[in-house]
């Protein structure tokens, strides 16, 4: 009885998760190259979606199938507005997901649940093997926080980087 409990309710978890944000693969094939529609804006506690316009700086962040990112330790001023320019050097599909630490274990821990949840969003970036790929995100909230790939088994792998905003 508990099990199925457990299974019903991870069911209605995984219903409710997927009507609430936009679909859109998680896989290589869709996000490698692909066209983004415009970017809704939402405050997350973390940023903003940044506007090309407003970019003061690209940063460059490698991603590799050794489950790190360089750099892993990012500093930006309050307000910035960044591009990331990723390059994944690897064999394997990588993602760059911007969040506080506990947002990022919480969907981390959905992706093992649920490894084909579909989901696209603008502090996301999924870039197939050998591709590139990039995020705009403005930074106006002070703190420290985390940037992962959270394809199953590579967040608890330690692909996990961090950006200080001063």
């Amino acid at each position: 009885m508990k099990s199925r409990r457990r299974f019903l309710a991870a069911g209605l978890a995984a219903g409710v998760f997927a009507l609430h944000r936009r679909a859109f693969a998680h896989g290589d094939a869709a996000h490698a190259g692909s066209k983004r529609v415009p970017v809704e804006k939402e405050q997350q506690p973390w940023g903003i979606a940044g506007e090309a316009k407003d970019v003061s700086r690209t940063i460059p962040l490698e991603m590799t199938d050794e489950m790190r990112f360089t750099p892993d330790r990012i500093e930006v001023r309050l307000g910035e507005t960044i591009r990331f320019s990723h390059h994944n050097r690897g064999a394997v599909m990588h993602e760059m997901v911007i969040g506080t630490p506990e947002a990022l274990k919480e969907h981390a821990e959905m992706m093992e649940r649920f490894p084909e949840m579909e989901h696209d969003e603008p502090w996301m970036a999924h870039v197939r093997p050998g591709g590139r790929g990039e995020t705009i995100w403005c930074f106006n909230r002070p703190g420290e926080f985390q940037f992962a790939c959270l394809i199953p088994r590579h967040f608890q792998a330690g692909m996990i980087g961090t950006v200080v905003v001063r």
